[in-house]
């Protein structure tokens, strides 16, 4: 086609429509992929898991379940670690113990020494014969954090989700780029859609599925902590996980637009790892950094203003309370500014590399045109 019929054609189709075109052919081949619907499916459901089990897991630091009498509560006044029920009589507290309410009952017995007995059913609960021991106080030179199993939960969630999300889309980006090079379907497509109209689509297109997974995501937490009753620990998560979607979207178009750009510079599958390399490495950096540095503040201050790793770093930092009010905002501007910056570098090796084919073409070669 002549370069004036070509331009025709881009006049005719528009900027707007050719990019929606573009980001709705890669939404439906993605929808249609078998592989695309099933570790979707893996990722909701071990989402789902993981959720009541950390919800499971707050529940159970809440205390002992325990009954008591009214002419037994001076004996339980001091006593931590115990989810106090009252009750009126001996009678009520068995009832509870029998039918599973609660794990045992501390009642008022005139025939005890201590002037109370605890019922339970096959066994005493062992933290509840220590909260009513008399024991000498114990001090903690190094108290262990309570919250650490919830904080370390967290810092996988947000670390897992970011991996595979990035990962998963990156890939399937670079493949696209890379069989359409192949086939010389791209020829047919800038004949008709503008070159940057077309990376534009494509990092729409995967844009959008990557931000449906994690509403879904989001919402399978809202539910996953509901179910377990975690309200509290609900509102705790409420605006980390608002902080991370938004922090994720200008990350994943960061990467989407450099993996389509690395792509483009070669011709076959095989030799995307060498260009998209570099690229997978940033995106495994953040997870196995947030998960061994998870409870270190100065590793994670780090990460939350570089601008690869500040959608999982900024996100555990707001979790843990570590984050002042205006850093969430300082890092959101680095991201945009940084993924502004890469996206007018990505469509510059994108236009320059795509109708290049044979050998790998260098990055100076595709960022001089």
């Amino acid at each position: 086609m002549s370069t004036t019929n070509t331009r025709q054609a881009h006049a005719v189709l528009g900027s707007g429509q050719a990019i929606w075109l573009v980001a709705e052919r890669e939404i439906g081949s993605k929808l249609r992929s078998k592989a695309f619907v099933i570790s979707t499916a893996i990722l909701f459901v071990g989402a789902l898991a993981l959720v009541i089990w950390g919800g499971l897991q707050a529940a159970n630091a809440t205390g002992t379940p325990v009954a008591v009498t009214a002419d037994a509560q001076q004996y339980v006044v001091n006593a931590e670690g115990l989810d106090v029920t009252e009750v009126a009589d001996r009678s009520a507290a068995e009832a509870l113990v029998e039918d599973g309410t609660v794990d045992a009952a501390v009642v008022a017995d005139t025939s005890s020494p201590l002037g109370f007995a605890v019922v339970a059913d096959s066994s005493p609960p062992t933290q509840l014969l220590l909260q009513l021991a008399q024991l000498p106080p114990v001090e903690l030179l190094n108290p262990e954090d309570v919250n650490a199993a919830l904080g370390y939960i967290a810092a996988v969630g947000f670390g897992i989700v970011f991996l595979l999300a990035a990962s998963l889309f990156g890939s399937t980006i670079a493949q696209s780029v890379v069989e359409e090079k192949q086939t010389r379907v791209v020829e047919l497509l800038i004949s008709a859609i503008p070159v940057r109209s077309l990376l534009a689509g494509k990092v729409i297109g995967n844009t959008v599925l990557a931000m449906g997974q994690i509403l879904i995501l989001a919402a399978i937490a809202v539910i996953g902590l509901t179910v377990t009753d975690q309200t509290e620990l609900l509102q705790g998560l409420g605006a980390p996980i608002a902080w991370f979607a938004i922090f994720f979207l200008f990350g994943f178009i960061l990467l989407a637009s450099l993996f389509a750009a690395a792509a483009s510079m070669v011709s076959r599958q095989e030799d995307i790892g060498a260009t998209t390399g570099p690229l997978t490495m940033l995106i495994m950096a953040p997870y196995f950094l947030v998960i061994f540095f998870n409870d270190n503040p100065v590793v994670l201050a780090v990460m939350s203003y570089v601008p690869f790793s500040a959608p999982v770093g900024m996100p555990m930092r707001i979790f843990l309370g570590d984050a002042q009010w205006w850093e969430p905002l300082v890092s959101i501007a680095i991201l945009i500014a940084t993924c502004i910056a890469a996206i007018f570098v990505a469509a510059r090796i994108y236009e320059n590399s795509l109708l290049r084919m044979g050998g790998r073409v260098k990055l100076s070669e595709a960022l001089a045109g």
